[in-house]
């Protein structure tokens, strides 16, 4: 069972806590590098961070900045920072009451398979809006986690983004607990027209724990990969 290193950044700026993310991430390659050639290796580290952004827009990327409907100047008075980041994907917003989830893992200790690593953040958020009654699916060439797919009223509850290199990723997940949508309506969210978002406080008409949603996360993050979760990672 691979361990991995969790951590709760708390409320952290997006800038910040990329820089954290990208320390660890290169941290990892460049033990994969030094391992080359030697007889014994030094074990790589996985972790797992989870955190909320005061309000921001980042934009993967491949993505359109066309897909942002507000300029600088408005930017700037609804207090929203904007961030082009070296993720998959194209825009998104971040917010209070949003868990975010960066995990930056070797994939070679679990399976050096993207698509297999797309899939399996995407279970652990299905399974983890399960428990409120939520049906969350995939939906054919656009990833994330959504609610009725293939109907008039699809709707996405949570975005993926990542970046690899050499097998070790980057970047995540967001999950809509509690979120203001509001934000959503100023940006063409994750590039694609036509669909709505939503988060779990708006399907259930009612606020929801976000630490209770954190723990439903890390369980099903350990069932899904196989992880054993541990709590040592400094910040």
């Amino acid at each position: 069972m691979n361990q991995v290193v969790f951590k709760d950044l708390g409320i952290k700026d997006y800038k910040e806590a990329w820089d954290f993310q990208n320390e660890l991430f290169q941290g990892i390659i460049d033990i994969k590098l030094a391992n080359r050639g030697r007889d014994i290796e030094q074990e790589t580290p996985n972790y797992f961070l989870f955190t909320e952004h005061p309000p921001v827009y980042t934009l993967g990327k491949s993505g359109d900045l066309s897909n942002l409907l507000l300029n600088q100047q408005q930017l700037e008075q609804k207090g929203i920072s904007f961030f082009k980041s070296n993720r998959g994907g194209d825009i998104t917003f971040h917010g209070p009451q949003q868990i975010v989830g960066y995990p930056i893992l070797n994939l070679e200790s679990f399976k050096p398979d993207i698509r297999w690593y797309m899939r399996s953040l995407e279970e652990v958020i299905i399974r983890t809006i399960a428990h409120y009654g939520l049906k969350g699916v995939r939906s054919e060439g656009e990833t994330g986690v959504w609610l009725d797919v293939g109907t008039p009223f699809a709707r996405k509850i949570c975005a993926l983004g990542v970046r690899t290199s050499r097998w070790v990723t980057m970047h995540g997940f967001a999950l809509n607990v509690n979120t203001n949508l509001g934000y959503f309506d100023h940006i063409i969210p994750c590039g694609i027209r036509g669909k709505a978002v939503t988060s779990i406080e708006a399907e259930l008409n009612r606020k929801i724990p976000l630490e209770e949603v954190k723990s439903l996360i890390l369980e099903n993050f350990e069932a899904v990969f196989e992880a054993e979760l541990t709590r040592e990672v400094k910040k």
